[in-house]
């Protein structure tokens, strides 16, 4: 997992709408970069109406918001549709970010032991520097906190 104070890895995927995005694009915003589990599920979706629920507090103070899962572009569209979600989510079926920002690991439910993304978000300044990592987070609360947190800087 990349550390505090280091340079985001990059990387280039597509997007809802099969358009591919790369991070270097969003340089001189402040990034969230939040990974998820899967689109639809229970936790997955109030996280994304959390963040939605204040995007327009983050484009106020110059974030971008950008979801990342291994779901399908076409999955993206679908959850974002339903959900009305208006920030960037990414498709990553070959685990290129997810495996570069370390989140894909070993997880535990229900007694069983499995692979898979631990919800993680990164926070990175106008330079592509990571300022913040929130492991583990809360679906309910994340949105909230990443929010206080770029605030308080």
């Amino acid at each position: 997992m990349p550390e505090i104070n280091t340079q985001a890895p990059e990387f280039t995927l597509p997007d809802k709408d099969g358009v591919e995005r790369s991070l270097s694009e969003f340089r001189g915003k402040k990034v969230v970069l939040y990974f998820y589990s899967k689109d639809g599920t229970s936790g997955c979706t109030r996280q994304a109406n959390a963040f939605a629920a204040l995007y327009e507090d983050f484009k106020a103070i110059g974030a971008e918001v950008i979801g990342i899962s291994r779901d399908s572009a076409a999955a993206h569209s679908r959850f974002a549709e339903k959900n009305s979600l208006p920030f960037v989510l990414l498709s990553d079926p070959e685990r290129q970010a997810i495996e570069s920002y370390g989140v894909w690991q070993e997880k535990k439910m229900y007694g069983k032991v499995s692979m898979g993304v631990v919800r993680t978000t990164f926070i990175l300044d106008e330079n592509g520097r990571i300022i913040k990592i929130m492991k583990r987070v809360k679906p309910d609360t994340n949105a909230a906190d990443v929010l206080d947190f770029l605030k308080s800087l």
